[in-house]
């Protein structure tokens, strides 16, 4: 299909309701009807990807420091659910190649961002490309995407067969030309700069428009009116109470 993707993706795994990034996440997702997942993957200090969103482990685990000078060894051994709820206590950090077997399994579509630390954006792009080329196991191929041009470009240099979005802060008309150069598919906006004239504008250069993250039923209605591809949330709820038809339920 030229877009596998669905509609509706699921921010982090679960959004709020489980440990971001973790195989719990990702459960707790699908138990709610979801089958597109964002997640943020980075590299260990020996060159295995894996999910966190920080650069450093404090916030969502009891590791201390960054995570990417550090060996998955002692990565995998961290606590990444205790912060949450005592119902993860013991959930540990995931490995892409834990969260690549269960989509292949489940049918899941993956939107994996690309998270480096300072200085780490080349090694991260390409460790993960090609990562994949090596272990992606068949099924809808995961999109990759990132605020970084630098791990875009890594990414399309080591295998140009993985599809890639630019990550926005804010839309501007110089975003599709931008995009376009770094050979993306789609462009994710953060969705209170996305209006409708910039849907426009991304379409009729080939793009595919997608916002984050978006957890109100009327920013929802908004942007579904203004036709665009999908929308990352944190609320597993918010499919069903968004009234539009124009993007079935049934497509989370």
């Amino acid at each position: 299909m030229d877009w596998p993707y669905p509609f509706w993706i699921a921010h982090r795994g679960a959004g709020k309701q489980a440990p971001e990034n973790t195989a719990g996440a990702f459960r707790t997702g699908a138990a709610a009807g979801f089958r597109g997942f964002e997640c943020d993957v980075q590299l260990s200090a020996d060159g295995v990807p894996f999910l966190l969103h920080d650069d450093t482990l404090e916030r969502t685990t009891n590791g201390q420091g960054l995570a990417c000078t550090q060996p998955w060894a002692v990565l995998a051994q961290l606590d990444a659910g205790s912060w949450h709820s005592p119902a993860f206590v013991g959930e540990p950090l995931a490995s892409l190649a834990q969260l690549s077997a269960s989509a292949a399994d489940l049918g899941w579509a993956l939107n994996l961002e690309l998270k480096p630390s300072p200085g780490e954006a080349e090694r991260v792009g390409a460790g993960v490309a090609r990562w994949l080329s090596d272990h992606w196991k068949g099924g809808i191929p995961p999109l990759l995407s990132s605020f970084d041009p630098q791990a875009l470009r890594a990414a399309q240099a080591a295998d140009p067969h993985w599809p890639l979005a630019l990550l926005v802060e804010r839309w501007s008309a110089e975003i599709p030309a931008l995009a376009l150069s770094l050979h993306v598919r789609a462009v994710v906006s953060h969705h209170a700069s996305l209006t409708a004239d910039g849907v426009r504008a991304l379409h009729t250069a080939g793009l595919k428009a997608l916002c984050y993250t978006v957890n109100e039923e009327p920013d929802a209605e908004r942007l579904i009116g203004a036709g665009v591809d999908g929308l990352i949330t944190d609320r597993l709820d918010l499919p069903l109470h968004v009234a539009s038809t124009r993007h079935p339920h049934a497509g989370f």
